[in-house]
């Protein structure tokens, strides 16, 4: 028996779908007391699951399977034309990792960009315990990338190191102030993870679940090549 499937898995009951009307959705979870090994953390992110505060999950609902795993091959990523301008209109970005913590600088950048751009969503309205449950949870693996311009901080990408496999993109919360629009934050901070990834030697960066009829999953088709994963086996698209 692999250590995979020595896990303990559970299942939410079914509940609306947040991204898809008329659907609903059930996941399944591994218990979240686990202390999860270095090849089970890799099994999991190759099987589909991603991390969120101290659940580690995947959607596996009865009706549909709209939601698909997608990451990005970085040895094969090119930017695209769009990309490069973000990269050209950022050049005075300087970047940093560290582990996650709560403080008023970033607490304060995360609650503007939640009201400001999530307000009719499932994490309005934020809080400071929110914020520390999914984003600060001391998780081993998980790390802070983030983006300041003359030390302002103006983006923070939450993301967990996959061992010898790749970078998943938990969260993104930047600046949402009108005068930082043209930078497309969210873009850049997805074309940095995949340089840290390089720089690191892993060969994946995954961007979690991408769904056809969701406007809100669109950016992540925007990384050629991507690999999706389709009945079990991850399908290369270009």
């Amino acid at each position: 028996m692999s250590s995979f499937e020595k896990l303990k898995f559970f299942a939410t009951a079914p509940h609306p779908c947040s991204y898809l009307e008329d659907e609903e959705a059930t996941t399944v979870f591994v218990e979240p007391s686990t202390d999860l090994s270095a090849a089970q953390i890799v099994k999991l992110a190759e099987s589909g699951f991603r991390r969120s505060g101290r659940y580690t999950y995947r959607p596996q609902c009865t009706n549909c399977t709209a939601c698909i795993s997608v990451r990005v091959p970085v040895d094969s990523f090119n930017p695209k034309r769009r990309q490069v301008r973000t990269l050209k209109r950022n050049q005075d970005v300087s970047f940093s990792a560290r582990t996650p913590i709560l403080d008023e600088e970033r607490y304060s950048l995360y609650k503007r960009y939640i009201e400001t751009r999530h307000a009719d969503g499932d994490m309005y309205p934020p809080s400071p315990s929110q914020y520390q449950s999914f984003l600060a949870s001391n998780q081993e693996h998980a790390f802070f990338l983030e983006a300041r311009i003359d030390e302002k901080l103006v983006a923070v990408t939450l993301f967990d190191e996959i061992p010898s496999n790749g970078l998943s993109a938990i969260y993104t919360f930047y600046e949402p102030s009108p005068q930082f629009d043209c930078r497309s934050l969210g873009r850049l901070m997805v074309l940095q993870l995949i340089e840290v990834a390089r720089g690191l030697g892993l060969p994946y960066v995954y961007l979690g679940y991408w769904i056809r009829d969701s406007k809100k999953m669109v950016y992540k088709t925007e990384y050629r090549p991507i690999e999706m994963l389709i009945n079990s086996k991850w399908i290369r698209a270009y």
